[in-house]
């Protein structure tokens, strides 16, 4: 009797992603900008950049123009939720990051994200060779660009520190996001 009880589980579970999923693509359709914030393994800074920014985006009136979304330059955490550090951190400045899961990034994001955004050098470098010669490299930049005030240029992986690195990544990132987020206004005018 627990076998079919755990395939019903199963499709019922299937049946929310794919739905949840069909929400995101028509959402993504639909946006005017489209945004990748980009990490090694997708669980640290990259869900918080899309979580964060998410929440600017809220607040401006723009959600539902400009696309939002994060991935991993390594498949290390495929369909893993984020570092629950991550999650506690964000989630004491208000952005919830429970519904994100990791993925990896893939040749067709060039061609979908307007912007491609690398939390480090070592990420924007596998960027830039997974993309090749392509004239959509333009796309690929790294996300403290849009923080010059800062010295920093790079977010750091907190994923091997204490909770100081977590706290620190999330003062860069909604930094950055601000930068970003004037930056999309000005260009597209909304």
């Amino acid at each position: 009797m627990a076998i079919p009880l755990v395939t019903s589980i199963n499709k019922v579970v299937r049946a929310a992603f794919d739905f949840r999923q069909q929400r995101r693509d028509a959402a993504k359709a639909k946006a005017m900008v489209r945004v990748l914030f980009v990490c090694m393994g997708n669980i640290c800074r990259s869900p918080v950049a899309e979580g964060v920014f998410r929440r600017m985006l809220e607040s401006a009136g723009l959600d539902s123009k400009v696309y939002v979304d994060s991935a991993g330059t390594h498949s290390y955490h495929v369909g893993a939720p984020p570092d629950p550090r991550s999650q506690a951190t964000a989630l004491r400045r208000g952005v919830d990051l429970r519904d994100l899961r990791a993925r990896k990034v893939t040749v067709a994001d060039f061609a979908e994200f307007d912007y491609v955004l690398a939390m480090d050098r070592d990420n924007f470098a596998h960027l830039l060779a997974l993309c090749g010669q392509s004239p959509l490299q333009s796309r690929i930049q790294l996300f403290m660009d849009y923080a010059p005030e800062l010295p920093e240029q790079e977010v750091p992986d907190p994923y091997y520190g204490g909770p100081n690195g977590f706290e620190r990544v999330m003062d860069l990132i909604e930094e950055a996001a601000e930068g970003l987020l004037i930056s999309v206004r000005q260009r597209y005018r909304i």
